[in-house]
């Protein structure tokens, strides 16, 4: 690691922190959250859910197991800044081929350590997540809050188009060890899957073809009529960042595609699905994100510890409709964290049952996925 340079976060109330650079150089702007897993920062900074988003860890180390090329849940980091309580000097992890200060530079993202995490993250609970701009070239703060008031708002841009794919593809890859994580159940029909991206993990794509779909991956702005002419026998729906209320053209191709296909849905493909169906959107304040959220499964009254990211969740009166049931809540707050319909094969769950990072309570959903499959069909 490089010799430590001076480095500002500046928030949009006025507030701010200071610290050691890291990374790239430069500034950068994005909507200040935090993550309170304690492992897989790999994994969330690939996370494209995470685009647009200066993301915080809460816990104190970072980076003490590098990087290394198959943990990643993407082709590159999507966050806009990285800020930790301390980078690790040292790597140790024999399958690390790079250190986190080495490629967060490769990829040009700021990181920023040094910083009081716990005041940030307090700040952050009061206060909400709001704008923030990270820099280690200019730190005139009346100056970087001048650009960050004249920044444009994380939930004013439609990310989802910038996560997506840009063409439609096959995918192939699943699982490189003997782990099999969606179910005892032996072998599976094969299906064919239409899955949509809106900015989806690779361990999605892995967990379905461990269930023996044949999947096919279609951009955040595929028309219906795309998904019916190649006939899948089920339609997914992924994880993304940003608003879903900026995704109109993607609430309108659920739409046509409701009743013709089982659907399954996760997160910002929940979130999707419950506005097609009629539903509201509501901005938590400051958002769930980790691998330790505990949520409740109605149907067993099971508790799976789930690993979250969103900032974003559907509005009770979705749930006053007579044909869509709540299937899971979340014991922290009580906010929805999955639905069904009970008229057509449709369900979807706010949290990540494919993890990476965190546990994998909630994989036996993508079995359940499966056995709508083979009932349908």
């Amino acid at each position: 690691m490089r010799p430590k340079k001076p480095a500002k976060l500046v928030l949009i109330d006025g507030a701010v922190f200071e610290g050691s650079s890291f990374g790239a150089d430069g500034e950068s702007t994005g909507e200040v959250c935090f993550n309170t897993s304690m492992t897989g920062y790999q994994e969330i900074l690939t996370d494209p859910s995470y685009a647009g988003q200066i993301m915080t860890m809460t816990y104190p180390l970072i980076g003490n197991v590098g990087v290394n090329p198959e943990d990643a849940e993407s082709t590159h980091p999507w966050v806009a800044g990285f800020i930790v309580r301390e980078a690790s000097r040292i790597r140790s992890n024999f399958r690390a081929t790079m250190s986190l200060d080495d490629y967060l530079t490769e990829n040009n993202i700021i990181g920023i350590q040094d910083v009081d995490t716990r005041r940030l993250v307090r700040h952050i609970r009061n206060q909400g997540a709001m704008m923030g701009i990270l820099s280690n070239n200019d730190l005139d703060e009346k100056s970087l809050l001048e650009k960050l008031e004249a920044a444009e708002s994380y939930v004013d841009i439609d990310w989802m188009k910038t996560a997506s794919c840009e063409e439609a593809h096959d995918w192939t890859d699943g699982f490189t060890s003997a782990f099999s994580p969606a179910g005892p159940e032996g072998t599976w029909q094969s299906r064919r899957v239409a899955a949509i991206d809106f900015g989806m993990k690779r361990n999605i794509l892995r967990y379905l073809t461990e269930v023996n779909c044949s999947v096919r991956v279609f951009p955040a702005t595929v028309e219906a009529q795309d998904v019916i002419d190649w006939n899948p026998d089920g339609v997914f729906l992924s994880n993304g960042p940003g608003n879903p209320e900026a995704g109109t053209y993607a609430v309108e191709c659920i739409r046509k595609l409701l009743g013709k296909f089982p659907i399954f849905g996760i997160c910002m493909g929940h979130e999707l699905l419950g506005l097609a169906l009629g539903g509201t959107i509501v901005k938590l304040k400051f958002g769930h994100r980790g691998a330790n959220h505990p949520v409740m499964n109605l149907d067993t009254r099971k508790v799976e510890i789930t690993a979250q990211n969103h900032g974003f969740v559907l509005g009770d009166d979705l749930f006053e409709k007579p044909d869509i049931r709540i299937t899971h809540v979340n014991l922290n707050d009580q906010t929805n964290e999955g639905l069904e319909c009970t008229d057509i094969p449709a369900f979807s769950v706010q949290y990540h049952p494919e993890a990476s990072p965190g546990p994998h309570d909630a994989s036996y959903l993508f079995a359940k996925f499966a056995r709508m499959l083979a009932k349908i069909h």
